[in-house]
């Protein structure tokens, strides 16, 4: 049996140990204090990630290496915005293979499983399950209508299709149609999420009227919004490399002091690489949280947050798992 040795995060934090390994390189052991031999890697042990909010059909804006404009309106607000000018304008082998480029970021970075606002209607959808087919890595599909308005029988198939809805705020779209469109996936059983607040202040009764299952950014709200939006139970992702990369006001410490259940994710494809590490050491220099807190918020919290049961087992332990050196959080070994 060989054996990874270290901090090994658990539900309950850190605890001081190892993991005895199978030859497949699943967990068969969890013990307390060293290993019995010289372990093949040491670190920081923990469930591999989950990255809670990506957009990855703009993956191949990345690799134009374009000048881009740093307001949300001008970049990524619906429908005129950048990225969605140069979605419509890409070939759909361009979208496919950006996807995919990012995908294998994601892999090689630790990742199991990534949370997609996936644009582009039912093409949209395929175009992701066509680029993971061989990829490894699970995902939560949120799909989006092709026009910004509620048609039921698109909606249906979406939602056939995927995992649930996630879409742009509130302020994008008529609020009967919006209306409409969370009452029909809130029937149908399925995760309904949108941004909010994330330059400007929403009205957060409009936001909940809606009931989200899961709410993007909130880095605008005021304290009694964050209160309201912890009493309604409703996880918000967070991405502080988009807020950086678009020099953003972040209330970060009103979200730790409200109580907010929080998650990690790397936004825009085509500003950031999908790895959700990278936002964890952003965070860290902030120091609003704890390393533990932080790493907790990529492994264990989401997956709670959104049922998931991509690799955790038993107590804590875990058939997917990484190994971080432990001031640099750089990826040192990762299981298969």
């Amino acid at each position: 049996m060989e054996y990874v040795y270290g901090k090994i995060l658990t539900k309950d934090g850190f605890i001081t140990g190892h993991l005895g390994l199978k030859q497949d390189k699943r967990v068969g052991e969890l013990g307390n204090g060293a290993p019995p031999k010289k372990p093949i890697a040491k670190g920081l042990i923990i469930p591999t990630c989950v990255n809670a909010h990506t957009h990855l059909g703009d993956s191949f804006i990345r690799f134009t290496h374009l000048q881009l404009p740093r307001t949300v309106k001008d970049l990524v607000a619906p429908p005129a915005g950048l990225k969605h000018r140069l979605l419509k304008q890409a070939s759909e082998q361009e979208i496919f293979e950006g996807i995919r480029k990012s995908l294998v970021e994601m892999s090689t970075a630790g990742t199991s499983c990534f949370c997609d606002f996936r644009e582009g209607g039912l093409l949209g959808v395929y175009q992701l399950r066509k680029a993971m087919k061989h990829c490894g890595v699970d995902s939560m599909i949120l799909s989006r209508p092709s026009q910004m308005t509620y048609e039921k029988e698109e909606l249906d198939h979406l939602l056939d299709n995927s995992d649930g809805i996630g879409l742009s705020s509130i302020s994008d779209w008529e609020p009967s149609e919006i209306e409409k469109l969370a009452k029909h996936v809130r029937k149908k059983k399925k995760l309904f999420a949108l941004h909010a607040s994330e330059v400007h202040r929403e009205d957060i009764d409009r936001v909940l009227d809606l009931h989200p299952n899961l709410l993007i950014h909130m880095i605008a709200a005021t304290k009694a919004d964050l209160e309201r939006v912890n009493d309604a139970s409703i996880p918000i992702v967070i991405c502080p490399r988009s807020y950086l990369f678009f020099r953003l006001k972040h209330n970060l410490k009103l979200m730790k002091n409200t109580g907010v259940t929080l998650l990690l994710g790397t936004d825009n494809a085509m500003i950031n690489n999908p790895d959700v590490i990278e936002e964890v050491k952003a965070l860290r220099k902030t120091g609003v949280f704890s390393l533990e807190e932080l790493l907790t918020i990529v492994t264990y919290t989401p997956r709670k947050a959104l049922n998931l049961d991509d690799c955790i087992q038993g107590r804590d332990l875990s058939e997917k798992y990484i190994v971080l050196e432990k001031d640099s959080l750089k990826l040192v070994y990762a299981s298969k």
